[in-house]
C-alpha cells in the first residue's frame, strides 16, 4: 500500500472536478466535512488530496489491521526497528526539475491570517552520518526556491546545530505523499539515535510483510520511495520570520526566527498528488496524537505492566488531555501511571487513569467513572511549575499546571460498589401479537 493506492481505493472519496483556489478556498472544503476524504482535481491545473487519515479507522484500513491492532503494531516497532531497503529506481523520480520554482506548487494557504501559503503534511529526513531522523515541520512558502521551517530542539534541532558549528548547511529530504506507514513514526518522540525511520520499517513489515522502501538522493539523505514529491534540499544557517500560523489546538501559534530552508531539486511522480493536511482538524490530531499513544503506554507499562489502551481526546486536539486504561494489581498504581504518563508526553496537562472495564474510546464511559470513582481530595495528582506545551495558550513561558485524575476502583473494597448494572437482552417475541388499538 502506498499514498496513491490508497487515495484510489479510500472509502467514500468525495471528488472536486471544477477549479479550486488554494488561496483559502481549499481549506474551506476540508473544514466543513473533516473525516470526509477528498480529491480535488484541479487547484491551479494540480491534483490535491486531505483528509485521508482523519479517523482511526482510516489509519487502521490503510495498514489493514484493526485500531487496538494498530497500537500494538506502533509498540512493536519500537520495541524492534528494522532496517529499511534500499532501492535504485523509486517513485517519485519518474520526473525531475532542473528549475525548482515552488510558487507553481498547489501549496495552500489554510487561513487568512498564516504567514503565507503552508506545506504542513511533509516529513524531512536528515542524518547525523550515523542514523537518520524523520521528523514532521511546516514549511511556509518564502519564494521560488526556498521555505522557512519551524525547528523545534529535538533531533533535526541539533543535528543542524552541529552543522552551523562547522560552517555547513546540513542536507535534508522534504517528502509528500506518504501513509500513516511513515507519517505515524514520523511524529514519535522517541530517543535521539532511536531512528524513525527503522521504527516505520517495522511498521511496514507489520502491515504489509515488506520493509519499508527508501532512496539514497544525491546529497546522501534517503527518502520514502513511493512518496509524490521529494525536495532535495539544505537547512541554512539563515533565518526570518515563521508564522502566525494556525496549530493543533485551532489557535494560533507564536511568530519566531526560524531557519530557511534551501531547495535544490525537486522529483516528483508523474501527475503527481499534493498532500494537504489542514492544521487544527481531524487529520491533524490524529496524525500528530496518535503516534505519541504507544509512547505513553511503554511508560506506563514501565510502572504497572497491564495497560490496556490509551487514548489522547479529540476535544485536546489529541495533545493536551489523555485517558489510559490499566489494571491496578496495588494501590498506588493509578497515580504512578498518571506521573508515567506526563514523564512520556510532557506537552499533556490533564490524564485520567480508568479500569480495564471502562473503554477509553467512550468519552461517556470515561465521565461516567469520574463521576463514580474518583473523588478529588484523595484521588487528584496536581503538578505545578511543569514544563508544557507551547501550544498551550494558557501556558505561561512554557509553564504550566498539570492534574491527573484517578478514577480507578479502590482495591479491597466490594466490586459490586463499582459495577455498572448490565441489562441482559429482550427475548425474542414469541408469536404475531396484536396492535395495541385492536385489544
Amino acid at each position: 500500500m502506498d499514498f496513491r493506492t490508497f487515495l484510489q481505493s479510500a472509502p467514500g472519496l468525495k471528488t472536486f472536478h471544477a477549479p479550486v483556489s488554494k488561496e483559502l478556498e481549499l481549506s474551506r472544503h476540508l473544514h466543513a466535512d473533516p473525516a470526509q476524504p477528498m480529491l480535488f482535481e484541479n487547484v491551479g491545473g494540480h491534483r490535491v488530496a486531505g483528509n485521508l487519515f482523519s479517523t482511526r479507522e482510516l489509519i487502521a484500513r490503510y495498514l489493514g489491521l484493526s485500531k487496538a491492532d494498530v497500537r500494538r503494531a506502533l509498540v512493536d516497532a519500537m520495541e524492534h526497528p528494522e532496517d529499511e531497503e534500499e532501492v535504485a529506481s523509486p517513485e517519485f523520480k519518474e520526473v525531475t526539475e532542473a528549475k525548482v520554482d515552488l510558487r507553481t506548487l498547489p501549496i495552500p494557504r489554510y487561513y487568512k491570517s498564516d504567514g503565507g501559503p503552508y506545506i504542513t503534511a511533509n516529513v524531512v529526513f536528515g542524518s547525523d552520518g550515523t542514523y537518520t531522523n524523520a521528523s514532521f515541520h511546516r514549511l511556509m512558502l518564502l519564494g521560488e526556491d526556498t521555505f522557512a521551517a519551524r525547528i523545534v530542539p529535538r533531533h533535526l534541532f541539533a543535528m543542524h546545530k552541529a552543522a552551523k558549528a562547522r560552517g555547513e548547511d546540513l542536507p535534508i529530504a522534504i517528502a509528500l505523499g506518504l501513509g500513516p506507514d511513515v507519517m505515524l513514526p514520523a511524529a514519535m518522540s522517541v530517543a535521539y539515535g532511536e531512528s524513525e525511520l527503522k521504527i516505520a520499517s517495522r511498521l511496514s513489515r507489520k502491515a504489509f510483510g515488506h520493509p519499508a522502501r527508501v532512496h539514497r538522493l544525491s546529497n546522501g539523505v534517503v527518502a520514502p520511495a513511493s512518496a509524490e514529491y521529494v525536495f532535495e534540499a539544505r537547512l541554512t544557517g539563515n533565518e526570518v520570520k515563521e508564522g502566525p500560523f494556525v496549530d493543533i489546538t485551532g489557535t494560533y501559534d507564536e511568530v519566531r526566527e526560524q531557519p530557511v530552508i534551501q531547495v535544490d531539486k525537486l522529483h516528483h511522480r508523474r501527475k503527481p498528488v499534493f498532500q494537504a493536511l489542514l492544521s487544527g482538524n481531524l487529520e491533524h490530531f490524529m496524525l500528530m496524537g496518535m503516534p505519541k499513544e504507544p509512547i505513553i503506554e511503554r511508560a506506563v507499562r514501565g510502572v504497572t505492566p497491564r495497560v490496556h489502551n490509551v487514548r489522547l481526546t479529540e476535544g485536546s486536539g489529541c495533545w493536551l488531555h489523555g485517558v489510559v486504561s490499566i489494571t491496578k494489581q496495588r494501590e498506588g498504581d493509578g497515580k504512578n501511571a498518571i506521573l508515567a504518563a506526563f514523564a512520556a508526553h510532557p506537552s499533556m496537562k490533564q490524564v485520567t487513569i480508568v479500569d480495564e472495564d471502562i473503554d477509553v474510546e467512550d468519552d461517556r464511559q470515561v465521565e461516567w467513572a469520574v463521576a463514580t470513582r474518583f473523588q478529588a481530595d484523595r484521588d487528584a495528582v496536581l503538578v505545578r511549575g511543569a514544563r508544557g506545551s507551547s501550544l498551550d495558550p494558557s501556558q505561561v513561558g512554557g509553564v504550566t499546571a498539570k492534574v491527573g485524575v484517578d478514577a480507578t476502583r479502590k482495591l479491597g473494597e466490594p466490586g459490586w460498589k463499582y459495577d455498572r448494572v448490565k441489562v441482559e437482552a429482550p427475548p425474542a417475541p414469541v408469536g404475531a401479537g396484536r396492535p395495541l388499538d385492536e385489544m
